[in-house]
């Protein structure tokens, strides 16, 4: 393994919980996570020589990975939906109120548009409005004003 080949695999390493937690933000499909995270891993090692790190490598991270999601969306949106048979019920899940709060936010992130799904899953990263801002290409301000809008839609819904 040469070099280059081992700096990218300290950085998948490292930034692994991060990527696969965009990938789950977009598809709920373990399969199509799996490709997303496969076309995530291509696009950063296709970029990873012209990163000139102008930015921070998370921040690069963070963009590789939605920029691939968005466009994953919207090849989605071409094909038209497709609906998957899921025969994997079981039925104590369903009686957890946790996983019942966190099954029902999820399904209303989903229902987000990109950007602003973008922006919850940054927030709740614990990620500064000022990194978030970086990584969606928004100023902070913008940030702050578009996080109480996305926190009346969700309630709304």
């Amino acid at each position: 393994m040469n070099d280059k080949e081992r700096q990218f695999t300290t950085i998948v390493n490292k930034h692994k919980r991060t990527i696969y937690t965009v990938c789950y933000m977009f598809s709920n499909d373990r399969n199509e996570v799996e490709d997303l995270f496969q076309d995530i891993l291509v696009r950063m090692w296709n970029g990873f020589e012209s990163f000139r790190g102008e930015s921070s490598l998370n921040t690069w991270v963070w963009r590789v990975s939605l920029n691939t999601c968005l466009n994953f969306e919207r090849r989605k949106t071409r094909e038209g939906e497709r609906i998957e048979l899921n025969v994997d019920i079981t039925p104590a899940d369903d009686a957890d109120y946790d996983a019942m709060q966190i099954r029902q936010l999820h399904e209303r992130i989903g229902r987000l548009g990109f950007i602003d799904r973008s922006i919850i899953l940054l927030w709740l990263e614990n990620m500064s409005y000022d990194e978030i801002g970086a990584i969606v290409g928004i100023s902070a301000q913008n940030v702050s004003v578009r996080l109480v809008r996305i926190r009346e839609k969700l309630k709304r819904m």
